[in-house]
């Protein structure tokens, strides 16, 4: 794992001119090292008790992060670990015999979010209240009583005879991956489980031309994205980095439930056993 991510964040920038031995080299493959081995040791352990992000460390994206960190010019003395993991966020729908629904989200926010247990209990609190901003001119400015900017939005729509619990994970994500999944059923006739699956784009900032967009749309598409200015950074046919979603939509009229899981994550679908 070590040596796989030293690779992926050497592979960020041209291989010095100069050889191996070059001291541009070898202070880039020394600090590569370091990122490296900070990521093993706070993550490594035995994957039969311990889920290891090696997907998410061995990613393209987090080598660049990664990176990204590294002076050309100074050696750092104090490297810690990466987060490769963005959050820790969980997202469930469920319905019962009689047609309700409960759509719902718990998310700690950052890893193990405040990092404070509740004692006795064995669940950790989470670190929302870093959604606040300290500009004291903007409305969301920290202050005693007031709750805080966040991203979690557990979702329900419904038309006629049609109710849907759904949610689609993954901080500022959510609200664009929601309007995509919506319209793939309201505009575009799918059902819930192609509508998840459908490619998706995301951007995290309102700012800059740039935006993550799957392989699958299509090359025509993505030839006239790029032409229209929009700068593409081209996924995979599935990346988590579009979010993570179920959902369950409920015909009242005939009684029949239909789930759907994204491909995207290990999420399932799964009926109640008949008794």
């Amino acid at each position: 794992m070590a040596a796989l991510e030293m690779l992926n964040i050497m592979e960020t920038s041209p291989a010095a001119p100069f050889g191996p031995f070059s001291p541009v080299e070898v202070h880039k493959r020394i600090e590569a090292m370091k990122l490296a081995y900070a990521d093993l040791r706070r993550y490594d352990a035995d994957p039969r008790t311990y889920d290891v992000p090696v997907r998410q460390i061995l990613s393209k994206e987090y080598a660049t992060k990664r990176a990204a960190l590294i002076d050309p010019n100074a050696a750092k003395c104090d490297v810690p670990a990466g987060a490769p993991v963005a959050g820790d966020t969980t997202y469930l729908t469920i319905v019962d015999r009689e047609g309700n629904i409960v759509s719902w989200i718990q998310s700690n926010s950052g890893d193990f979010g405040s990092g404070v247990t509740v004692r006795g209990m064995g669940f950790v609190l989470h670190n929302r209240g870093a959604g606040f901003t300290l500009d004291p001119k903007h409305p969301n400015v920290l202050a005693g009583g007031k709750r805080p900017f966040h991203t979690i939005i557990p979702a329900f729509m419904e038309k006629g005879d049609l109710h849907t619990g759904f949610g689609i994970m993954g901080g500022a994500n959510q609200p664009l991956a929601h309007a995509q999944f919506v319209s793939n059923i309201v505009d575009y006739g799918m059902n819930v489980q192609a509508a998840l699956e459908a490619p998706r784009f995301t951007k995290r900032t309102a700012n800059g031309c740039d935006l993550s967009i799957e392989l699958r749309v299509g090359a025509e598409t993505l030839h006239q994205l790029s032409e229209r200015g929009h700068i593409l950074n081209i996924r995979n046919e599935y990346t988590q980095e579009m979010g993570r979603g179920q959902a369950i939509l409920h015909n009242s009229k005939t009684g029949v439930n239909y789930a759907a899981s994204d491909p995207r994550a290990d999420g399932a679908a799964i009926p109640e056993p008949i008794r």
